[in-house]
């Protein structure tokens, strides 16, 4: 997979996705990444990206030009992409959304700065994406994630396919309580259930706190799910 992020910062790539499973994918050329400086396609001497509202009013804009010849550019030296702008006003992201764009065999992320963007960038773009309902100063840490979190998707990258299946989001739900050793710490001990044996015990235990934890946590994760009988007879059996 091709990851291009257009940024103002690419040296904030480097020291974040080169350890850990990013790291990894990397080694593994499971992902390719590339940076762009969209300054490059200036033309002034101090190769400003950014200039004043029309209108009025605080901060500064991106310039559309530096980006569509940041798009031009990508899409000449590596064919095209699917384009995602990377700002607040997106659709929020959701794991369903990661792995459909771990699919693809090209994906272009824009990185925002200052106020935001110029408005005729939505204009070159496929979708827009927001990472949370809060402001960050750019869209470099919203990139990060996103390359992290299909990182680790691809094919070699995890010792096994079954290592994602069960954690949070994957089926709509969050993910059910883990233990390892010791056996009891400070009074607290590991549920008899998962020294058992019992796989089917264990698979029942499993989904029913999963269930329970979205229930209590995510109450707006649980309001969507399509309960199975089995997931009712969970939630109504006695502890």
């Amino acid at each position: 997979m091709i990851i291009d992020v257009v940024t103002l910062f690419p040296e904030m790539f480097g020291p974040v996705l080169e350890v850990g499973m990013t790291g990894r994918a990397l080694r593994k050329k499971a992902i390719t990444l590339f940076t762009t400086n969209p300054r490059i396609f200036t033309t002034d001497s101090h190769q400003s990206v950014d200039d004043a509202p029309y209108g009025g009013g605080m901060g500064m804009v991106m310039q559309v030009d530096p980006l569509f010849q940041s798009l031009a550019f990508i899409e000449k030296e590596r064919g095209h992409g699917h384009k995602v702008l990377l700002c607040p006003t997106g659709t929020p992201l959701q794991q369903k959304k990661i792995r459909q764009l771990s699919a693809l065999p090209h994906l272009i992320l824009l990185c925002g700065r200052y106020e935001g963007f110029d408005e005729r960038v939505r204009h070159f773009v496929d979708e827009e994406i927001s990472l949370v309902d809060f402001i960050l100063s750019g869209g470099e840490l919203a990139a990060m994630a996103i390359i992290d979190a299909m990182a680790r998707l691809q094919e070699g990258v995890l010792s096994s396919a079954l290592s994602t299946s069960d954690e949070s989001f994957e089926e709509g739900m969050l993910e059910y309580p883990q233990y390892t050793r010791p056996k009891i710490y400070q009074g607290m001990e590991v549920p008899d259930v998962l020294l058992s044996g019992n796989h089917e015990l264990i698979r029942r235990w499993r989904k029913k706190q999963s269930l329970v934890r979205t229930q209590k946590q995510r109450p707006d994760l649980f309001e969507k799910l399509s309960l199975s009988k089995e997931d009712l007879s969970l939630l109504n059996e006695q502890d």
